[in-house]
């Protein structure tokens, strides 16, 4: 079954904040092997600029795609999310993101396009700090694998 059309365009509430913590970031650093000193030291972070440890540059992912999840679960979308697979992920900062942030998530369906029987669900998120400043936009592209025999 293909997917609404008439959801491209729709954007979600925003996310409920998260705290990003010093101790996250490390955890995140430490998962992915990058042993930056910036995502770790204090010292090292301001002596590049910044007021407190920074994050990797994928560190979001886990908040932006929560949110997504969120889209895609949507029942009134026609998603069968057993046949979604995970395509793409773009990161388009303004700032990095730091210990201490509070982030929320805003979701939208970019598009939704049909290949060669497959659905293609393109949803960006904007993520925002406290204030509403921008930190990063994220683009996820999602597949809908078609269903044999359709």
């Amino acid at each position: 079954m293909a997917l609404d059309q008439s959801f491209v365009g729709r954007t979600y509430p925003p996310s409920r904040p998260y705290e990003v913590g010093r101790e996250k970031i490390r955890e995140f650093a430490e998962a992915i092997g990058d042993t930056h000193p910036a995502y770790t030291d204090p010292e090292a972070a301001r002596a590049l600029g910044h007021a407190e440890v920074i994050a990797p540059p994928t560190f979001v992912f886990s908040i932006s795609f929560d949110e997504a999840q969120r889209v895609v679960r949507d029942p009134k979308l026609g998603l069968d999310y057993a046949r979604v697979v995970h395509r793409d992920q773009k990161f388009a900062y303004t700032r990095p993101v730091m210990a201490g942030d509070l982030l929320s998530v805003t979701s939208t369906i970019e598009s939704i396009k049909s290949l060669a029987g497959n659905e293609v669900l393109e949803i960006r998120g904007e993520v925002t700090d406290a204030e509403g400043s921008p930190v990063v936009t994220v683009h996820t592209k999602l597949v809908a694998r078609a269903v044999e025999g359709e």
